[in-house]
């Protein structure tokens, strides 16, 4: 994995158009990793080695508009700003994505709603052997990054994703009022970005996860256009800070990143107590951690599955990498 981090006063470098159909599967990726709860879209992101990229890239755009509105040199700074985002890979990458929250959404929430344990199990083994990828990217560690401090920071954010995922179980709310789905939203987005920490399981802890799969799949664009407008002021306010800590606390950060994604595990073991409906109409009690019960063998069949597809992504994104780096060699030259 690489920094492709570059200067404010640089454009972005010239992407291979020929990566723009691998891009258009990374976006469908990433989209459908959002839909099911307990699984980041920033997870998908860093193993399939964009997450750098985009991240800056979602910082200019976000420094063009507020550049457009507040000046100094209102067009002239935004577009200096745009030229530095790396359209060949964002508009594939937002084209899958919007693909897959369009196409599979329904799909999804059936197969997580009708299939929990196979769907827990195949993204536990998903997520658990991506906490691989934040750690391969850790740059070399300095004396104001001690060993025992990481290790505290790392199980810090373990136990704060364990947590946040113990939340959610509540009932789904069926019409939420239009301002809650705003500033719902504005908070699931963050979450987009985050390694570890899924806007899915949000709307889930909120009661607004049916409901917006729902709305998605139904095309309601009222409600849809709502959520994009929290969405979007979300993303605006997070989005630099985040690139804030990666360029200058990178280290601490990917110990956080990884911690997040290790407590996060919680949400998908396999096996959890259902919801009971009580006496006030309300479900209560999902998410209890139980003891590996029937089904057994295909959660964990899954579980390495989704490990293997993990590794072999690894893989693949090294070989790439390594690729790229490969000096070429001049004529004559012994290898």
């Amino acid at each position: 994995m690489t920094n492709s981090s570059m200067s404010d006063t640089e454009t972005a470098p010239a992407r291979p158009k020929g990566l723009i159909p691998l891009d258009l599967i990374r976006g469908f990726l990433i989209g459908s990793a959002e839909l099911v709860p307990g699984v980041s879209g920033g997870t998908i992101a860093l193993v399939t080695g964009v997450y750098d990229q985009l991240i800056d890239s979602a910082a200019h755009v976000v420094s063009a508009a507020k550049t457009l509105v507040t000046g100094p040199h209102r067009v002239s700074g935004a577009v200096a700003e745009l030229r530095r985002t790396d359209w060949f890979l964002v508009v594939p990458v937002l084209l899958g994505m919007a693909t897959a929250v369009f196409t599979v959404a329904g799909v999804m929430e059936s197969f997580v709603t009708a299939e929990p344990e196979l769907a827990r199990g195949l993204f536990f083994g998903l997520v658990a052997a991506s906490i691989a990828v934040p750690l391969r990217m850790l740059p070399s560690r300095t004396s104001r990054q001690p060993m025992l401090l990481g290790v505290l920071a790392f199980l810090a954010a373990a136990a704060l994703a364990f947590w946040m995922t113990s939340l959610a179980g509540g009932a789904d709310v069926e019409n939420p009022p239009l301002i809650a789905v705003f500033f719902v939203a504005s908070i699931a987005i963050c979450a987009l970005v985050v390694p570890g920490v899924s806007g899915s399981f949000f709307l889930l802890a909120v009661g607004m996860y049916s409901t917006t799969l729902r709305a998605v799949d139904s095309r309601d664009f009222g409600y849809l256009g709502i959520f994009m407008l929290g969405a979007v002021l979300g993303l605006a306010v997070f989005v630099n800070i985040l690139k804030f800590f990666l360029h200058n606390h990178r280290w601490w950060t990917l110990i956080v990143m990884a911690g997040l994604m290790f407590g996060s595990l919680r949400a998908l073991w396999p096996w959890q107590t259902a919801a009971e409906v009580g006496a006030d109409g309300q479900a209560h009690g999902a998410g209890g951690l139980l003891a590996p019960v029937d089904p057994v063998l295909g959660p964990i069949l899954l579980a390495v599955l989704g490990a293997v597809v993990v590794i072999a992504l690894i893989i693949i994104e090294t070989i790439f990498t390594h690729s790229e780096k490969e000096p070429a060699k001049q004529p004559g030259q012994q290898p």
